[in-house]
């Protein structure tokens, strides 16, 4: 599945992120996306201190993670990351953690985040500086399927 993916950022587990088990935290998977997707945006050229110099921001409404394999101290994890998803207010950022070492998928999950006006956090459109800078990146696809 990574091969649809044209964004990674890698990121290396840290011991006090593991658990009693050995294993990262089910928690800090959520920490790892985030870290993908604001890496992503500076990467496509609409980073958040810009959305923020916009008067926008944007606002986690939805997240899921499923575990696909343990990850371990100190492993490093590459973040794959996409939008898979853009609407009128909202994206739906996708990922998939895999092992640098083998390539194993680790975890994979998705965040919904919707665009709204800094002041009040109010929803609104998502503003035309990242939408084409998600085109400009991911290319012209249909991006209302997912």
């Amino acid at each position: 599945m990574s091969g649809e993916f044209r964004f990674r950022t890698a990121v290396k587990v840290r011991y006090n992120e593991v658990d009693m088990q050995g294993h990262v935290n089910f928690a800090n998977y959520y920490f790892y996306f985030d870290i993908g997707l604001t890496e992503y945006l500076s990467a496509i050229g609409y980073d958040y201190s810009r959305m923020l110099a916009d008067g926008q921001d944007m606002l986690y409404v939805e997240s899921h993670c499923s575990h696909k394999s343990p990850a371990r101290w100190p492993e490093r994890l590459w973040i794959h990351t996409r939008v898979a998803e853009m609407r009128k207010r909202g994206l739906r950022f996708e990922f998939e953690a895999r092992a640098e070492q083998d390539d194993r998928l680790v975890a994979t999950g998705h965040i919904v985040a919707v665009t709204a006006h800094r002041e009040g956090l109010t929803p609104c459109p998502i503003p035309d500086g990242l939408r084409e800078a998600v085109l400009a990146y991911e290319g012209e696809k249909d991006f209302s399927k997912g």
